[in-house]
């Protein structure tokens, strides 16, 4: 278990933790919530023996084996396949071993090295990394792919692989969702729900922590509150202790009104004075309790629009997809009209066509959620209606007034480091004027400073580079240009990713109340449910309706990805687990040695374990025969099932070690 016991936690002179107690069982799931820089990643950093204890005491067991998401960028040649299975770090040491071994030329201990490295899942340490691999969005073609080769998104994915692979007693999450898209999110949530042990995850998807949580542990004001429950649970608890609080605090302040107004009365008159004196004391003694705030740090909300054309949009056979790379290869061209007199080849480099024969209307007021499994074209159809790519082939057809405010998943990195948010507001005001519009205020500079103070950029923020920001302020910063140019057309592409919890709420809120329409990628499925009416869905090189609700999409996906992997093992394009065998080189290399004792010895201890099982099995079956009630029944049921599984692995390892030995004598012989 966990433990922390009246532990205060500082960096640099901010104390993150005062005095603060908790504790964590061993397979819990824990969702860590507070506000940004409430110290929950510093409490990571306790865990993992990066940041120590100002006072107080921590503790966890020694054995336990820990695995965490490196937060750095790998760079390697090698392919994604290898640099996870790299991850498994017991396997890694079994190998070392191994090498060892063979270099020393002992037989025993190339026994004992080879089927410890068996034990640690040579056998399918491939078909286990690819499965995490392909889990978290990659194509069977990129297994291979060096990693050097992926974008920074792709290479976290590789890394959270990485630490998915590592067995691991205690497995550490800080926002692993963050470059997920919906369907590498349902699988990461399907592979969480089975992991055996403790799981501590930082994250600001709710729907993501109520699927595979259990245990809630708010930071707040330097103190570690535990719940039971996930994070709708904690809400809940908590409202309700706000509640109370919010009571408790008004009743006090009609007490401390109450004693206040006495010692104002009597504390000049001789007669009470001893009265009025034991009042202030009592006003002195009594616990001050804090009003509870439930308000997010900030709200903000959508101008109605100027005006709102309909139809907003109207895309004709259209094909979205990438113009060819300067550097590509040219194909031919042929142009035969049977009107000219000569056919004309001309040397041409084709586009990249992702999703194709596309015939759809947009209206005012419309909600569009857009679903697609990774690679599928959600991004590059939103890219071309915002004008960033050109439709390959078709038309796209705008309503006169069309004002598009377009959040890409990549704004963030488009912010010029160097500027301040003033600058860029000034910037975007004269761009904004240059190109007709009038914008939503004027570009005084006054009024741009109060509309960014609307957006918690207040004081010295407004001249702080953007560059030293936080990446949930290089967000808010976005979306307050967004607002101000207010749009008719909002088309947004993963807008929460570096947004936490109350400011998703009040994206969430001022969506809702926006007049125009919207378009919207995101794996934020609280944010998808709250301000969506309908879904397309890009798929198969198109874009179709999709007329179930999310939870319909996320049985869709694992379905998808379930018939992908077989299809792919009957095509033989996924490496098959193959079954356990004993090691040839280690029985080779033992065998002249004639050291056959530790074999045997395990064999020995199998023997009493399989006779503990099976007394074990038939203790169960015969409980299973008399009368009990269904609780009895379902219990000894799941303890007999696992009997069995037990039973049939140890078998299994009773045969690899027979098959040992007697390659052994023979070899001896």
């Amino acid at each position: 278990m966990i433990i922390l016991k009246n532990l205060s936690l500082r960096r640099s002179a901010k104390v993150l933790l005062d005095n603060a107690s908790v504790s964590i069982n061993p397979g819990e799931k824990v969702g860590l919530v507070g506000r940004n820089g409430a110290g929950k990643s510093s409490l990571f950093a306790l865990i993992n023996g990066s940041l120590h204890e100002d006072k107080g005491d921590f503790s966890m067991p020694s054995q336990w084996r820990m695995a965490q998401v490196a937060q750095d960028m790998p760079e390697t040649d090698a392919s994604a396949t290898d640099f996870v299975i790299a991850g498994d770090t017991q396997l890694a040491e079994a190998q070392a071993e191994v090498d060892a071994a063979e270099a020393s030329d002992d037989g025993e201990r190339m026994a004992h090295a080879y089927m410890t490295l068996h034990d640690a899942g040579a056998h399918d340490a491939q078909s286990r990394a690819q499965a995490l691999i392909l889990g978290l969005g990659f194509q069977v073609r990129e297994l291979d792919r060096p990693v050097n080769s992926f974008s920074g998104g792709w290479r976290m994915r590789l890394q959270l692989a990485r630490a998915l692979m590592c067995p691991s007693d205690l497995l550490l999450l800080d926002e692993p969702t963050n470059h997920l898209d919906l369907d590498a999110l349902v699988w990461l949530e399907a592979w969480l729900k089975k992991y055996p042990g403790t799981l501590l995850v930082i994250s600001h998807d709710r729907e993501f922590l109520d699927a595979v949580t259990n245990v809630t542990i708010h930071i707040e004001n330097g103190q570690l509150t535990r719940y039971g429950g996930n994070y709708s649970t904690f809400e809940d608890m908590r409202a309700e202790q706000m509640a109370l609080q919010q009571a408790a605090y008004a009743r006090q302040q009609d007490k401390i009104a109450h004693l206040q107004a006495f010692i104002n009365r009597f504390k000049a008159k001789a007669s009470k004075a001893k009265q009025a004196q034991s009042r202030v004391k009592a006003l002195d003694r009594m616990e001050k309790l804090a009003p509870m705030l439930a308000s997010a740090d900030f709200t903000f909300e959508f101008k109605e629009p100027l005006s709102l054309p309909n139809p907003m949009l109207t895309i004709d056979d259209a094909s979205f997809g990438y113009p060819p790379p300067a550097d590509a290869p040219p194909g031919t061209l042929k142009d035969s009209d049977p009107l000219r007199a000569e056919a004309r080849v001309e040397s041409y480099a084709p586009p990249t066509v992702i999703v194709q024969h596309v015939s759809k209307s947009v209206f005012a007021g419309q909600r569009i959620g857009i679903l697609g499994a990774n690679g599928q074209g959600k991004s590059t159809l939103v890219k071309t209606i915002a004008r960033t790519l050109p439709v390959v082939a078709g038309t796209v057809t705008e309503g006169k007034g069309l004002n598009i405010g377009y959040f890409a998943q990549q704004e963030l990195d488009v912010l010029r480091p160097l500027d301040t948010p003033l600058e860029h507001m000034i910037r975007l005001a004269r761009d904004t004027i240059a190109n007709g519009g009038a914008g939503q205020f004027s570009s005084r500079e006054q009024d741009l400073r109060n509309f960014l103070g609307t957006f918690n950029f207040s004081g010295d923020m407004v001249k702080q580079a953007v560059g030293t920001m936080s990446g949930g302020e290089k967000a808010r910063l976005v979306l307050c240009m967004l607002v101000w140019q207010r749009p008719n057309l909002l088309l947004l592409d993963e807008p929460t990713n570096h947004l936490d919890l109350a400011t998703r709420e009040a994206l969430a809120m001022a969506l809702n109340e926006f007049e125009g329409t919207l378009m919207l990628v995101s794996h934020d499925r609280a944010l998808l449910r709250s301000v969506c009416d309908e879904f397309w869905l890009v798929t198969r090189g198109g874009v179709e309706p999709f007329d179930g609700d999310l939870d319909d999409y996320q049985r869709y996906l694992l379905e998808e990805g379930k018939r992908l992997r077989e299809s792919l093992k009957e095509a033989g394009k996924l490496a098959e687990a193959p079954k356990p065998e004993p090691a040839p080189v280690a029985v080779k290399r033992a065998a002249p040695s004639g050291k056959l004792k530790p074999l045997k010895q395990s064999l020995e201890k199998l023997d009493k374990s399989l006779a503990t099982l099976h007394a074990e099995k038939a203790a169960l079956e015969a409980r299973l025969a008399g009368k009990l009630s269904v609780e009895e029944i379902t219990k000894a049921g799941n303890q007999l099932q696992h009997v069995n599984d037990e039973l049939a692995r140890e078998e299994e390892k009773w045969l690899e070690l027979s098959e040992q030995i007697e390659a052994l004598e023979a070899a001896s012989a």
